[in-house]
């Protein structure tokens, strides 16, 4: 068996492995939005333009554009994004869906009021961090951040996201990783999730909100 608490390999076939998770009945992360971006979603006013990043079947971007706002969303999985695109038609919202492979994509250039990314550890540490580069370019100045990931506790609860010490979340790490922006909210917690079967239980957790200088 291997030690969950070493350092991961990059992931083999992404958009295979999340084609097959995203092709079970349901939806693998429910279709409620995720607590942590609930909670700071008014930070944004209808109208503005928010990405969605690793979007999967679309809970948080169609939640994003119940409010108004403008969404873009993106995935790796073909499948995640149909049934992305059948529950934005469903719910009555229209969401800018795309398929794209987040180590190839090209990031615009402040282009959004808001970047949202919730649970996007798939990423191991080099690929995390052109990721966070890459979201801090494409804000416009005064644009927010949100995002929320596991942090290394979790690997004892196993309750959701990758058996990685590597991938996880701490709050030095993300300082350190946003520390041109202005932190407006950073904090770890352990919290009961239920988002599907995906995201269950006792987990611990790190949010964080940051804003891109004006």
């Amino acid at each position: 068996m291997s030690d969950p608490h070493a350092t991961a390999p990059v992931f083999e076939d992404p958009a295979g492995t999340w084609n097959r998770r995203f092709s079970a009945p349901g939806y693998l992360f429910g279709t409620e939005p995720n607590p942590w971006l609930h909670e700071h979603a008014t930070l944004w006013e209808a109208g503005q333009r928010v990405l969605c990043v690793a979007d999967g079947e679309g809970r948080n971007s169609v939640f994003l554009a119940q409010q108004g706002l403008t969404v873009d969303a993106f995935d790796i999985s073909e499948v995640g994004v149909r049934k992305a695109r059948d529950f934005a038609r469903i719910t009555g919202v229209k969401v800018n869906f795309a398929v794209a492979d987040i180590a190839q994509l090209q990031w615009p250039k402040g282009l959004y009021d808001g970047v949202v990314a919730i649970f996007i550890q798939f990423a191991d540490p080099v690929l995390r961090a052109r990721i966070f580069e890459g979201m801090v370019r494409s804000l416009k100045p005064g644009g927010l951040l949100v995002l929320q990931g596991y942090t290394p506790k979790q690997l004892d609860y196993r309750t959701g996201g990758p058996p990685f010490a590597a991938h996880m979340y701490t709050e030095p790490l993300l300082r350190e990783a946003f520390t041109g922006m202005e932190i407006v909210d950073l904090r770890e917690y352990e919290t009961e999730l239920a988002e599907g079967t995906g995201h269950r239980g006792h987990s611990a957790v790190i949010g964080l909100v940051a804003r891109k200088p004006a």
